[in-house]
């Protein structure tokens, strides 16, 4: 049982990410009501017939949500049973199945009862929680192979005051994402990076929902690009901080390129998933970030060896930077 560790927790973290995808397409399509008023049956019944396109499209959303609750079940009780001697191994098995069933109490709630925009974008974030948790026993289950070093890492207070700073903020862009798309507000503003030819600044709700969520976008790329620069500069040498980073860089800028194609491209639907793909894998790596931050030693900047003569000068700038 302990071989199927590896592909489980790889075929259980795309279905995740199916499963997000799913709940965007319902919202983008608005497929919400596919099944009627109806949960878990459709329509009060198995397979209602005749089948519309919203209809197919919620009750494969909830097929797909269905087999990921049975993955996630499986993945976490088989990391419970053979990852124990891992720190994080067990909370991250009870915090993914437990972010799974709130996933699916808050759809059930939505269909049954209808819920506002704000409690839809809180079912996003509920997801995507999930779906990091998933990815982070992944990433321990490959850890165990011990193809890299995720353990003897040395961060400074201020590098890991970046990692949790930008996280907790990532995740507080994912609810503003979410409220623009249950808002109906992504095209509320149709021009980039103003408003409109007519305002540059929002003058009504949808507008502000829509503008406020670019400048938080805007945000938390500057901040990623910075800390990008402070790991290249001082821990080029720890790899997995570099690289974390790294990725971290090119999936935000894919984020906000396919963010404004999504104005461009007047909501095309193909480019709008795509973009809930890349903000899901961004929060992933931060959260990835945080936990190798909580294993690492506190200390000194590491920086890049540079030329004998040069190395006091170097050493000096980046303490007192």
């Amino acid at each position: 049982m302990q071989r199927l560790l590896k592909p489980l927790s790889v075929v259980t973290s795309f279905v995740l990410l199916l499963v997000l995808l799913g709940g965007a397409l319902v919202t983008k399509t608005g497929s919400g009501q596919g099944c009627g008023k109806s949960w878990p049956l459709c329509h009060g019944k198995f397979m209602p017939w005749p089948l519309t396109m919203d209809t197919v499209i919620e009750l494969s959303h909830r097929l797909v949500s269905g087999s990921a609750a049975i993955l996630v079940l499986l993945l976490s009780a088989l990391s419970w049973r053979y990852l124990k001697h891992v720190r994080e191994a067990r909370p991250l098995a009870v915090i993914s199945f437990l972010f799974l069933v709130a996933q699916a109490l808050f759809g059930a709630a939505a269909v049954v009862w209808g819920q506002s925009a704000v409690i839809l974008a809180l079912h996003f974030g509920v997801s995507l929680i999930s779906f990091a948790s998933v990815i982070l026993l992944t990433l321990l289950i490959f850890e165990v192979d011990k193809k890299f070093d995720a353990h003897s890492v040395v961060l400074d207070k201020k590098m890991k005051f970046h990692i949790y700073g930008v996280t907790i903020y990532s995740y507080l862009v994912v609810y503003t994402g979410a409220l623009v798309r249950h808002a109906r507000a992504s095209l509320a503003c149709p021009e980039f990076p103003v408003c409109s030819r007519a305002s540059a600044f929002p003058t009504q709700y949808h507008e502000w929902v829509q503008m406020g969520h670019r400048a938080a976008a805007l945000s938390i790329f500057i901040w990623i690009a910075y800390a990008t620069w402070l790991a290249v500069r001082y821990y080029k040498n720890q790899k997995v901080v570099y690289w974390g980073w790294m990725t971290a860089l090119i999936l935000v800028s894919l984020q906000a390129f396919s963010g404004a194609m999504i104005i461009f491209t007047e909501l095309n639907l193909f480019v709008a998933l795509i973009h809930v793909i890349f903000i899901s894998c961004l929060f992933a790596v931060l959260c990835y970030l945080v936990m190798v931050a909580t294993r690492g030693q506190t200390g000194a900047r590491k920086t890049v060896p540079v030329k004998k003569e040069k190395q006091s000068a170097f050493t000096a700038e980046a303490l007192s930077d």
